[in-house]
């Protein structure tokens, strides 16, 4: 059976990284781009910013702030129709998951025609994308590497499941200076969707020992780090540590189906309670915004 591994062919990572949001669009080929985003940060200035970054490498931009959390069918019709009116020519994706959900089912459209509803399922797509760039704000669902785009319908009731090697952002930057302003409980929130999916990954049947690296690795950062984040959003090795968690607990594009017990353990194996530190209502451990070596070895 042969194993897909699928990331974006740039990631970028690290402090400042988003400033270079505008000449990687460039060599993507993107000049008009729309910047898809949520209505809170199309209000607080960070859409502006990322707009006035890509100006100053002479790459236009509108912005389009009607992503919702749990993005719609409705959601991406508008979107699609923004873009066809600005004569856009590229999308970048800002936010979290709900952001670069619906940036993709924008692509994925724009691209090919129709509506939403027809590309749920696997590889129902059939024209390349545009150029897709995904600027990360939170350390959580890893849309922003991903080919999974959950889209709701609102007339079924139901959260699409589409699935597509065509929708993985050609560019991912996750810049910690963006994630610092998400307050505790939205740090907490989604650094525990970040431990979850990197333990669905170890655990699932289409495991492997790339995939099992990645998930490891990004299991010991997130229980190290993420209370650090939580206890202090300005401490910015906890922060980008929790972007670098990224690409390794992102379910390593395979939709896990089942469940089974690792090689060597015993049946019904289960998973050990959450460390104290993690668990509701439990305090921030006293070295949680320390930053030496001895306290953050990884």
């Amino acid at each position: 059976m042969s194993t897909y591994y699928f990331l974006p062919t740039r990631n970028v990572f690290g402090q400042g990284a988003a400033r270079e949001a505008g000449e990687l669009m460039k060599s993507l080929g993107g000049r008009k781009t729309m910047i898809v985003t949520d209505r809170f940060l199309g209000q607080n200035g960070m859409a502006q910013q990322i707009q006035d970054i890509l100006t100053q490498s002479g790459v236009d931009s509108v912005i389009f702030s009607g992503a919702e959390p749990n993005p719609t069918d409705k959601n991406v019709a508008a979107g699609v129709a923004e873009f066809q009116k600005n004569g856009c020519d590229s999308i970048l994706s800002l936010g979290g998951g709900s952001s670069h959900d619906c940036a993709k089912g924008i692509g994925m459209v724009a691209a090919n025609g129709g509506t939403i509803h027809e590309y749920e399922g696997i590889d129902k797509s059939k024209n390349p994308l545009m150029p897709l760039m995904a600027v990360n704000t939170t350390a959580g669902t890893a849309s922003e590497i991903t080919r999974f785009c959950i889209i709701t319908d609102t007339t079924r009731k139901v959260k699409m499941a589409i699935v597509d090697w065509r929708i993985t952002p050609q560019i991912a930057i996750n810049d910690p200076e963006l994630m610092k302003g998400m307050p505790p409980a939205l740090t907490a929130a989604t650094g525990m969707d970040a431990l979850t999916h990197a333990i669905e990954a170890y655990v699932s049947t289409n495991s492997n020992p790339l995939t099992d690296a990645a998930a490891t690795m990004a299991i010991q950062m997130i229980t190290h780090y993420l209370p650090k984040a939580v206890a202090n959003g300005n401490y910015m090795k906890a922060r980008d540590k929790m972007a670098y968690a990224v690409p390794g607990r992102h379910r390593v594009q395979q939709r896990i189906s089942r469940l089974r017990p690792r090689d060597g353990a015993p049946a019904g194996r289960s998973l050990q309670s959450p460390p104290r530190r993690l668990q509701r209502g439990a305090s921030p451990p006293r070295d949680a915004v320390q930053s030496d070596r001895k306290h953050d070895p990884l």
